[in-house]
């Protein structure tokens, strides 16, 4: 994934910063997971992946989900599940600038929900979660939805199973 490809991605993603790029690639290394997604990537899924899961894949990226191949889900669960704890007050350093309903949409973000359940949950409308969706992009700064889960995984403001 190194080099022309994550190029590609991150190439595709300046240009057209609304595109929603899926990588399809024969590589399941971790290392190559991580650097697609850093780069830009919402999803990845390989070679064999079924033409009806790719179908619904390329719907999902569009809606802003994260399609990712489920032979993956072990090394990133595991990784995710190494995620440092919060700090004492429990905001993570990296999250200091975002406001504690910013925060309220991250996790239910982080935690698969779609904005018409975040909205239901927090009692607001889809609109008012759109605007804080790109408030706590801007403030992190994430390019999309998936590096913002990234992050709330990597800091420890949220870890594997917690709804």
């Amino acid at each position: 994934m190194a080099g022309v490809a994550q190029s590609g991605v991150q190439g595709a993603t300046e240009r057209h910063p609304r595109a929603r790029v899926v990588v399809l690639t024969t590589f399941s290394a971790e290392h190559s997971v991580w650097e697609a997604l850093r780069a830009g990537a919402c999803g990845y899924l390989l070679k064999d992946t079924p033409r009806e899961r790719l179908v619904h894949a390329v719907h999902a990226a569009a809606r802003g989900e994260a399609p990712i191949s489920p032979e993956l889900s072990a090394f990133i669960t595991a990784r995710f599940t190494a995620a440092p704890e919060p700090v004492a007050n429990g905001r993570p350093a990296a999250l200091a600038e975002l406001s504690e309903r910013e925060l309220d949409v991250l996790r239910l973000l982080a935690t698969g929900r779609s904005n018409a359940e975040i909205a239901a949950q927090l009692h607001i409308g889809q609109a008012t979660v759109k605007t804080h969706l790109a408030n706590l992009l801007a403030k992190l700064p994430a390019r999309d939805r998936v590096q913002a889960v990234i992050a709330a995984y990597e800091t420890g403001l949220i870890r594997p199973g917690e709804h």
